[in-house]
C-alpha cells in the first residue's frame, strides 16, 4: 500500500505539528528505539506505559534516520529539522487504528485464533498444513498483543490470499479492540483455563472477553467438550464447526491411540463418514491442537486424503531462538526451521543484541512460500543485513542467489546450492570467534549445520530462558515509582547462567546498573561488549589496575580499602565514582559510626574519588519475623546517609533494598532497588514469586536402562538395595556436575517423560541412577529435567539441605549453558 505521512495523518486526524518532505514512503512501524532497521521508510509510534515513554527516545531515533514520528505529548518541531510529527491524543490507539484501516484494503479470508492455550501452536501448524493451498500471512512468533496485533496485520500484501493471526488479552475490554484488525472470517477457540487470569473476575468473565474476537466471523471452530464453553458459543448466534470426544459434533472424535510412542492416531466420524489421521505426536495437548486444525481444513474443504498425508508430516514447531557455544570460540544461535522475512529481522535484531562488537555472520537458505517476488524479497534481506551490520553472509539454494544483486560490498558473501555442498565445503571456511546465525527453511535440514558448528561438549545442559528473565525484570520494575533505578547483580556468572549473555539481555532492557562481586567479572563483562555502569563488591587491591582499565566502579567498605584506593588512584579530571557501604546489622562488610569522621576526611581529601552512591544490606529483608530489625536497619541506613552527605557536602544515590525488599518495603526504594535472584524466578515473597516465571531448567538425559532383579544393588557400597523387579536408568549428571550427593538414595526425584523418577542409591561424580518402573514409556537418550518448571530448584534445595543460590551457583561450568528467546 502506497502509506505517506500525509495519509497516515488523515486517517489518524492527527494534528500535524510538522511536515516532512513530499515523496516519502511508509513501509515499516517502529514501536521499539532498539529495533531500528529501515529507518528511511519507517514510523515511530511513542507508545508510554507505566515505566516507559517512547518520547524519550525521539532524538536517538531522529539521530538514527527516522524522519516519521506520532506523539501524544508536547514536542519542540524544531529540534526535528526535516521530521513528520503528528500528535494524537493515544499512540497505542492510533497504531490500532492504522492498522485497521490496512486490514480494511483487503479482502481475503482471515484465521482468527484465540484461547487460554495452544494459540500459536495452532497457528503454525495451521500454516505447515496450509502453506501449499494459500498464500499465507500470519503472525510472527506469539505477536498477539495489543501491540503485537497491530504489527502483524501490518505484514498483509497483495500477494496474500490467507490471513492467520492469534490474539491474547490480559484485561477486560482488550480483545474488543483487537477484532476490528484482525476482523477474522473464520475464529478458532482452543481451549478455556486459568492461563493469563490476572486481569479478570471470573473464567467467565474471560471466556466471554475471549469471544469478542469473533464480532466479524462467519463461523468458529470449537471443541464442545467443555460445557461452559460450549454454552457460551450455543449463545453467540453463529455458525459453528464443532469437535468432541463424547457428544454430537460436527467432527466426532471415536478412537485416539498413542500405543506407539511416536504417533497418535486419531479416527472420527465426519458427517456419517469413518475419518482418521495420524500425527508424530502423543501428548493430549498436542492431540488437541491437531483436531482443532483438522476440524479448520475440513471447513476450509481440504479433502480428507491431502489432510491425512499433511498431518503425518506435522513437525514441532520451534518457538525460540537457542544460544549455544559453537566451534573455535563462536557462537551458533539456531533458529534453523523458521525461515521467513519477518522471523528472519527479529532473529537479526537478536545476533545484534548478544553479539556486541563481535563478527556477525548469517546463514540463510531460500525463503520459501513468500509470494513476493524474488527480486523485491531478497532486496529486502540485503537491507537487512546492512541495518544490523552483518559482516559475512552464507546463502543455501537457488533463490537466495538473489542478494547478490543487492548485497553491500563490506559484506563478505559465498553461495551455496544445497546443504550438502555447503557441508562439503565447510572445512574451508573459517568459524571463528563470531557469532552465528542459522535460519532456513525445513526443507534444507539446516540441524546437519548446527550439528557440526557446534562444540561437542557435555550431553547435560543448564537450559537459560532470556523471555522469562525479561518477564521477571519488568514483574519488579512495575512495582518501582517513575524516576526509581534498578541495579541488576551478575555477580557468580550471573547465579550460574552465564554472566556476558545475561548482561546483554539487561543492558538491551535498559537496566541503570549491573553489579559483580570480582574485577575480573566486571572485566569480562566489558570485553564482552557492555557498556553499562558496573559495580565491583570485592575490588582486591592487586585488580585495582583492571578497575580503571575497563572503567569499574568499586564499594569501598573499609578505611584501609578506601586509603589503597586513594593512593593507588592518580589524580583525575573526572573522579573515579565509588560506592561506600555502611553496616547497618548485616555484620559482613560496611563502615561502621567509628570509622565515620576519618572516612568524610579521606573523601573531602580526595576529590578525584567521587561517592557515586551509598548503600546497605538488609540481613533478613524475606523473613517477616524480622520486619522490625529490617526497619531499623533501613532507618540505620537513612540517618548514616544524612550524616556523609552533610560532611562532602553532595547527594549520592541511596539504595538498601534487595530482591525481597523491593516487594515487601516499597516505601523505602529511595534512587535504586538492586534485584538479584528475583530475576531467575525465585522470590521469597510468596506474593511476588507467584508472579514470576522459571528461568533456568537443567536438564540431563538417560544414557542406559537395565532391569534388576530382586536382591540385586545399584552404586557404590550397595546401598541402593533393589527388592522387586526394576528399570533403572543412568543418567548423564553426577556431582560434578553440581547435583549433590545429599540428593541420592531416594531423597531426590527427576522428570522423566512428565513422570518423577527418585535417584536409587548414591550420586556418582558423572552419572546417578533412577527408577523409571512405572515410566514403561521411557526409553534411552530421553530428556531428564533435573530442576526447573517441574521439579523446583527449590526442591531440590531442600533435599541437597541447602538454598536455591547454592545450588544455581555449584553447578559446573562443563555443564553446557544453552540460551533460548522467543
Amino acid at each position: 500500500m502506497n502509506y505517506t505521512t500525509e495519509t497516515i495523518a488523515q486517517i489518524l486526524s492527527a494534528e500535524v505539528l510538522q511536515t516532512a518532505p513530499a515523496g516519502g514512503k511508509i513501509t515499516h512501524l517502529l514501536t521499539d528505539s532498539r529495533h531500528v532497521m529501515f529507518p528511511d521508510s519507517a514510523v515511530f509510534f511513542a507508545l508510554s506505559g507505566q515505566r516507559h515513554n517512547g518520547h524519550r527516545f525521539l532524538a536517538e531515533l531522529y539521530a538514527a534516520g527516522v524522519r516519521c514520528f506520532v506523539v501524544s505529548e508536547e514536542v519542540n518541531p524544531e529540534a526535528y529539522s526535516g521530521a513528520a510529527i503528528l500528535r494524537v491524543a493515544d499512540t497505542l490507539k492510533a497504531l490500532q487504528l492504522l492498522a485497521t484501516h490496512h486490514r480494511n484494503q483487503f479482502d481475503l479470508p482471515v484465521i482468527g485464533i484465540t484461547g487460554s492455550n495452544g494459540k500459536t501452536i495452532v497457528k503454525e501448524w495451521l500454516y505447515q498444513l496450509l502453506h501449499e493451498s494459500y498464500r499465507i500471512v500470519r503472525s510472527p512468533r506469539s505477536y498477539n498483543s495489543q501491540m503485537g496485533v497491530p504489527l502483524s496485520v501490518w505484514q498483509i500484501g497483495e500477494e496474500h490470499q490467507l490471513g492467520i493471526f492469534e490474539a491474547g488479552i490480559s484485561r477486560v475490554g482488550e480483545m474488543k479492540k483487537l477484532a476490528p484488525i484482525i476482523r477474522c472470517s473464520l475464529g478458532v477457540f482452543t481451549n478455556i483455563g486459568e492461563a493469563h487470569s490476572e486481569g479478570f473476575a471470573s473464567i467467565e468473565e474471560k471466556l466471554v472477553q475471549k469471544l469478542d474476537l469473533f464480532q466479524y466471523a462467519e463461523a468458529i471452530v470449537y471443541c464442545r467438550d467443555n460445557e461452559r464453553v460450549d454454552r457460551y458459543m450455543q449463545e453467540l448466534k453463529k455458525r459453528t464447526f464443532s469437535w468432541s470426544r463424547q457428544q454430537d459434533a460436527d467432527l466426532r472424535i471415536v478412537q485416539i491411540n498413542t500405543g506407539d510412542k511416536h504417533e497418535a492416531r486419531i479416527e472420527g466420524d465426519y458427517g456419517g463418514q469413518s475419518v482418521r489421521i495420524a500425527i508424530p505426536f502423543t501428548d493430549p495437548a498436542s492431540i488437541e491442537n491437531a483436531i482443532h486444525c483438522w476440524a479448520v481444513m475440513l471447513w476450509l474443504g481440504i479433502p480428507q486424503p491431502v489432510i491425512e498425508a499433511r498431518m503425518r508430516q506435522l513437525e514441532s514447531v520451534a518457538m525460540r531462538l537457542e544460544l549455544k557455544e559453537g566451534i573455535n570460540g563462536a557462537t551458533l544461535i539456531n533458529d534453523s526451521y523458521n525461515s521467513d522475512l519477518t522471523s528472519l529481522a527479529i532473529a537479526l535484531q537478536f545476533l545484534a543484541q548478544q553479539s556486541g562488537k563481535q563478527k556477525r555472520t548469517l546463514i540463510l537458505s531460500d525463503i520459501l512460500q513468500s509470494g513476493q517476488d524474488p527480486a523485491q524479497l531478497y532486496a529486502e534481506v540485503a537491507q537487512l543485513l546492512k541495518a544490523q551490520k552483518v559482516n559475512r553472509f552464507i546463502g543455501i539454494g537457488y533463490l537466495v542467489a538473489h542478494v547478490k544483486l543487492f548485497i553491500p560490498p563490506q559484506i563478505e558473501a559465498s553461495f551455496f546450492a544445497s546443504t550438502e555442498e555447503f557441508i562439503e565445503a565447510m572445512d574451508t571456511l573459517s568459524f571463528r570467534q563470531e557469532f552465528i546465525l542459522l535460519k532456513g527453511a525445513r526443507k534444507f535440514a539446516f540441524e546437519r549445520i548446527a550439528a557440526r558448528l557446534s562444540r561437542k561438549v557435555h550431553r547435560t545442559t543448564l537450559e537459560v530462558d532470556l523471555n522469562a528473565m525479561a518477564h521477571n525484570l519488568n514483574a519488579y520494575h512495575r512495582l518501582l515509582r517513575p524516576g526509581t533505578r534498578l541495579m541488576a547483580m551478575v555477580k557468580a556468572a550471573a547465579y550460574g547462567s552465564g554472566s556476558v549473555e545475561v548482561a546483554r539481555l539487561l543492558e538491551f532492557h535498559k537496566v541503570d546498573y549491573l553489579t559483580v562481586a570480582y574485577t575480573d567479572e566486571g572485566a569480562e563483562l566489558r570485553q564482552g561488549g557492555i557498556q553499562l555502569p558496573i559495580m565491583v563488591l570485592n575490588p582486591e587491591e592487586e585488580a585495582f589496575d583492571s578497575l580503571l582499565r575497563y572503567n569499574l566502579e568499586p564499594e569501598v567498605y573499609s578505611l584501609g580499602q578506601l586509603k589503597q584506593l586513594a593512593r593507588y588512584v592518580p589524580e583525575r579530571e573526572t573522579p573515579l565514582p565509588i560506592h561506600v557501604k555502611f553496616d547497618t546489622g548485616m555484620h559482613r562488610l560496611g563502615f561502621e559510626p567509628a570509622h565515620f569522621e576519618e572516612l568524610a576526611a579521606l573523601l573531602q581529601s580526595n576529590p578525584h574519588l567521587r561517592v557515586q552512591s551509598m548503600f546497605s544490606h538488609l540481613a533478613a529483608s524475606e523473613a517477616p519475623e524480622h520486619d522490625a530489625f529490617t526497619l531499623s536497619q533501613i532507618n540505620t541506613f537513612e540517618s548514616y546517609y544524612q550524616w556523609l552527605c552533610d560532611s562532602i557536602g553532595y547527594k549520592p544515590l541511596r539504595h538498601i533494598l534487595n530482591t525481597s525488599g523491593i516487594s515487601r518495603f516499597a516505601d523505602y526504594q529511595m534512587d535504586m532497588v538492586r534485584v538479584g535472584i528475583g530475576l531467575y524466578g525465585i522470590d521469597a515473597n510468596p506474593e511476588m514469586q507467584v508472579r514470576l516465571k522459571t528461568v533456568l531448567t537443567l536438564k540431563a538425559s538417560i544414557s542406559q536402562i537395565k532391569t534388576l532383579a530382586p536382591g540385586e544393588t545399584v552404586g557404590y557400597g550397595r546401598r541402593g538395595i533393589i527388592s522387586a523387579p526394576t528399570r533403572i536408568a543412568t543418567i548423564s549428571i553426577g556431582y560434578a556436575d553440581g547435583l549433590s550427593r545429599l540428593s541420592g538414595h531416594k531423597r531426590f526425584s527427576v522428570l522423566i517423560c512428565g513422570r518423577r523418577a527418585p535417584i536409587v542409591g548414591g550420586v556418582c561424580m558423572d552419572m546417578c541412577m533412577v527408577d523409571v518402573t512405572d515410566i514403561p514409556q521411557a526409553q534411552e537418550g530421553d530428556e531428564v529435567v533435573i530442576f526447573g518448571q517441574e521439579p523446583k530448584v527449590e526442591e531440590l534445595a531442600t533435599a541437597m539441605q541447602t538454598i536455591p543460590y547454592e545450588v544455581l551457583t555449584g553447578i559446573s561450568p562443563r555443564v553446557r549453558r544453552v540460551y533460548v528467546q522467543e
